[in-house]
């Protein structure tokens, strides 16, 4: 046999045994598919680039909150940290499927061995090893539920973003209005004090009046001090979360629209346990040991090594010369090793079990303190949706009322200063608590939608109620394993927006549950991913129009 034909039995050796890894596995392709075709359908302002090209957006006077989450989802850098920290958890997959490298051995023989055919002069070996079946789709599925959990922890932390980015929108909005209030209030008691000094130099009114009016200018003229003064710390908290120069400049926001939400605490519990972040990252972290635990059981299982071998043999020196003189041997080789230290293979098992229980009980952990903050964001918002009701229709009014009439009584000389001073203070502070409890409703909306993963202010009360827990497949406390490639629940929801009698838009909507058909995975893996990668990089500009701050694709066609 000549070198070319052993040559080519080599390669029909390692082809065949790739062909038979690939049917053993069977897998159905549902390795990381992310690239620029994979974007076809988004929005033209999304580049695969993990910096955008593009020149960061514009903030201005016309600048609305959604132009301030496009700006920090785009230019902040934890959310670009947690989103490459999740790619680099997908490029794990294909590594972990892979079959270890080929293994090729040359060996020269230094002394030779003389055999009836000749001496062999060196060997030529190529051997592959085959981990026992199943193995690499287990360490597979393992994989790809960390990176799943990696995609979560994404997740939470845009929407830690968004609210940190909401928060401090909502308190620079109140502190421009508290001081405009407050500016209206010096005005009123400077020409009070106006009055006062005609009337003193009339004699129709005293000098401690006039003291009192100028104390009282004072004190509002101190508080609306310390108001300006808080503008510069709450830019540099806005502009931390929009990674921008905490000197820089950022216009007032000129209004925030007071949303209306009618939901139980039943609700929001339900939405807190089907679709938060930090909980369904720990989902993934329960189902990601449960495969670690069937693959440190195949352990007990030996891996298999395939090979084959050639031996170049010279021609034979002695006067008899056999009729397969110098002919070149081929082996072949099957090897398998020897898993004889149960002790450390059931040390293992035991391990990766532990480690199931420390993510389950980590999972009830974070629920239970997660529930109590929602319970405490649920008060805060109707507390506070309870006083601007107050505020707006009965105090505010009589306050008003109170002071013309006041004023009136006091310009006439029926009513004295201290009387119009107790009521423009009544009417201030009416006025500051009545701000007061829009911003605070409007931050306590903005930490329900981070703790339940909705955006209430995009969403239609007409929607039906979350689903029942018995219906859920993750109210048994973790997210079912298939055999097959997992999916991802894309976490996107069927929105209908309607108004209310006050012209607001309001959200109810049920948790979506993922589909456990039995379709192509491969597929259905390569749709998520490509939806979770144009969420990943919230590129919310479409034909140069800044939308609302959601995702981009909520599904993309395959």
């Amino acid at each position: 046999m000549n070198r070319r034909s052993v040559l080519s039995l080599l390669l029909a050796v390692c082809a065949a045994g790739v062909t038979l890894t690939a049917g053993c596995e069977r897998q159905r392709g549902w390795e990381p598919t992310l690239g620029p075709s994979h974007l076809q359908g988004a929005p033209p302002g999304l580049s695969w680039e993990d910096s955008p090209a593009e020149e960061p957006l514009g903030l201005g006077e016309k600048s609305e909150l959604s132009d301030y989450l496009a700006y920090a989802a785009l230019n902040n850098p934890g959310l670009e940290a947690a989103f490459n920290q999740w790619k680099a958890a997908l490029e794990r997959v294909p590594q972990v499927k892979a079959l270890p490298d080929p293994r090729f051995t040359y060996r020269y023989f230094i002394e030779r061995v003389e055999t009836r055919v000749g001496a062999q002069r060196q060997a030529f070996e190529l051997a592959q090893t085959f981990p026992w079946f199943g193995k690499l789709k287990l360490r597979g599925y393992a994989a790809f539920e960390a990176s799943e959990a990696e995609r979560q922890r994404y997740k939470a932390k845009k929407l830690k973003l968004f609210r940190e980015v909401k928060d401090a929108y909502y308190e620079y909005y109140y502190l421009w209005r508290a001081i405009n209030i407050v500016e209206e209030n010096v005005r009123l008691i400077q020409n009070i004090e106006q009055v006062l000094r005609t009337r003193y130099k009339a004699a129709a009114a005293t000098h401690t009046e006039v003291i009192r009016a100028q104390v009282e200018l004072g004190k509002l003229d101190d508080h609306l001090r310390t108001l300006k003064d808080l503008r510069e710390p709450i830019v540099a908290r806005l502009n931390a979360a929009l990674n921008r120069n905490p000197n820089a400049p950022l216009p007032w926001p000129k209004a925030i629209e007071d949303i209306d939400v009618s939901v139980t605490d039943e609700e929001l519990l339900a939405w807190l346990k089907h679709t938060n972040p930090e909980i369904r990252a720990l989902d993934s972290e329960v189902a990601r040991w449960e495969q670690q635990i069937k693959l440190a059981k195949k352990e007990y299982f030996p891996d298999v090594t395939l090979g084959v071998g050639y031996i170049d043999t010279a021609n034979s020196t002695g006067m008899r010369r056999p009729s397969d003189d110098g002919k070149d041997p081929i082996i072949a080789m099957v090897s398998v090793n020897v898993p004889i230290w149960w002790d450390k293979v059931s040390a293992g098992v035991r391990e990766a079990r532990y480690r199931r229980l420390a993510a389950v009980h980590r999972k009830l952990d974070a629920t239970n303190r997660l529930s109590a903050i929602l319970k405490l964001a649920a008060y805060r918002f109707r507390d506070a949706n309870r006083k601007i009701d107050l505020y707006r229709d009965a105090l505010l009014p009589k306050g008003r009322e109170s002071l013309k009439a006041t004023d009136a009584s006091f310009r006439a000389g029926k009513a004295s200063f201290t009387d119009l001073i107790d009521a423009q203070r009544v009417l201030l502070e009416f006025e500051l608590a009545y701000e007061r409890a829009l911003s605070n409703k409007a931050q306590q909306l903005a930490e329900l939608e981070s703790l339940t993963a909705q955006e209430f202010s995009s969403m239609s009360k007409e929607q039906i109620k979350p689903k029942a827990q018995e219906d859920n497949p993750e109210s048994e406390g973790r997210r079912p394993v298939r055999e097959n490639a997992p999916e991802l629940d894309t976490g996107t929801d069927s929105f209908q927006e309607s108004k209310n009698d006050r012209g607001h838009r309001v959200q109810r909507t049920p948790p979506q549950t993922t589909s456990e058909g039995d379709g192509d995975s491969g597929g259905k893996i390569a749709m998520e991913r490509r939806e979770a990668f144009a969420d990943a990089k919230v590129k919310l500009v479409a034909a140069g129009t800044i939308g609302p701050p959601q995702p981009l694709v909520e599904a993309t066609g395959i």
